[in-house]
């Protein structure tokens, strides 16, 4: 999703400058972006089947509230963007540059509509409305423009939609660098680089600020256990909470081990008052604490960690570009080829902190996991067809990381020989 808006971007600036290399960075992102579609496809539909196969009893009950926002999801935005990707992969002789990059910006529009009622669905699971409970336990809606008005969604959506714009451009800024350490297509290295550093910095300050801390301030008003568990709070701090920067949390004994923390910090982040009372998991019963608390806190922890990271290596970035030795400055070339991966690390504990977090419930407060599955499905199927997805997308990453290094090495245009 992030991607899609960077291509716009240079297809933009190609006709406001009528620069040919704007042009050919435009071909060579879509190229790749064609093949993270491809990829987004062959996992993302699988994923959609299992609300019937494997999630029966979840279908049921809320068919009626989720399947609004994954029929739209399905119908309008995935279809538009996949209807204008041929024309903008192969029709630009025929369509001109101008509808080209009006079919760039459509693809654009169709990914973030997708990402925004995918996210709806999330929200609607995170944080219940407009809906009417049956007595047969069914989930009816009441009100549709609820789905879109819910409090949980916005900040959701944007969180996300910005750790995506950050994932991208740390990969487009990683291999303009590796061009300019390698000396090949330097050109193109300088623009990406540069490309990367903007959007970076711009999107990785919003993932912290404002997004996440209006989703955490979302969390403490409608999960307060789970906020409890993220950070790793056993015990009611109620003269102000200290926030933990590196600990280990002990679930059997209650604590945090070899901890690391400064006094009432988190109190003022949460209330914006230094002396606000902190509740712990010791004042929720037993059965609402999530169901993996360790697992949920190092997630969380690792996310913040690498945002932080990711804000502190953008800013040093746009500081040397400034000064006009961003190009020049190797160790930072290779910092970004070496953190490529850790954008999609990030954005994985995330979900993993969004998920863990809900648990042990898949409509919060309403209906337990273990009240969703498919009754007739055995853990064995299960775990058969587990092994078996997995495998079928390991092979399928690992001829994604061929085709996309192919596209690297062979770059926007050849080199002259």
């Amino acid at each position: 999703m992030g991607l899609s808006l960077i291509i716009v971007y240079f297809k933009w600036k190609f006709l406001k400058t009528n620069d040919p290399h704007y042009n050919k960075a435009t071909h060579f992102w879509m190229r790749i972006f064609a093949l993270n579609f491809a990829m987004g496809v062959v996992t993302g539909i699988p994923m959609e089947f299992q609300f019937g196969t494997n999630w029966a009893k979840f279908s049921e009950l809320t068919g009626g509230i989720i399947g609004q926002t994954l029929a739209m999801e399905g119908m309008f935005s995935f279809f538009l963007e996949s209807s204008f990707l041929g024309m903008f992969l192969f029709g630009e002789k025929i369509l001109g540059h101008r509808w080209h990059f009006v079919t760039g910006l459509l693809i654009c529009l169709g990914s973030w509509a997708s990402g925004f009622l995918i996210i709806a669905t999330h929200s609607w699971m995170q944080h219940p409305v407009g809906y009417e409970m049956l007595a047969n336990g069914k989930f009816v809606l009441t009100n549709f423009s609820a789905l879109f008005t819910n409090e949980w969604l916005w900040p959701s959506y944007l969180h996300n939609q910005m750790a995506s714009m950050v994932t991208s451009s740390f990969v487009v800024a990683g291999i303009g660098a590796f061009y300019i350490l390698l000396n090949k297509n330097v050109s193109y290295g300088k623009l990406f680089l540069k490309t990367g550093v903007v959007f970076g910095l711009i999107s990785s300050i919003i993932v912290a600020m404002p997004t996440g801390d209006l989703l955490a301030k979302n969390v403490v008003k409608h999960q307060p256990v789970t906020f409890a568990a993220m950070e790793g709070i056993f015990h009611t701090e109620k003269k102000g909470a200290e926030i933990v920067l590196i600990g280990q949390p002990d679930v059997k004994d209650k604590k945090l081990d070899n901890k690391i923390a400064v006094p009432n910090v988190l109190s003022f982040l949460t209330y914006g008052n230094w002396d606000t009372e902190v509740k712990g998991l010791d004042q929720f019963a037993i059965d609402k604490h999530p169901t993996n608390i360790s697992g949920l806190y190092y997630a969380y922890h690792i996310m913040v960690g690498l945002g932080t990271l990711f804000i502190g290596v953008m800013l040093l970035a746009a500081f040397q570009l400034t000064r006009n030795k961003l190009f020049q400055t190797k160790w930072l070339l290779c910092a970004f080829m070496f953190l490529m991966p850790f954008p999609y690390i990030a954005n994985i504990t995330g979900w993993y902190t969004a998920e863990l977090g809900r648990q042990p419930w898949l409509v919060y407060d309403l209906l337990r996991t273990a009240d969703g599955a498919s009754p007739t499905v055995s853990s064995g199927n299960t775990l058969f067809t587990l092994m078996g997805f997995v495998g079928l997308y390991a092979l399928l990453g690992m001829l994604f990381a061929i085709l996309v290094g192919k596209i690297i090495y062979h770059g926007p245009e050849p080199v002259k020989k």
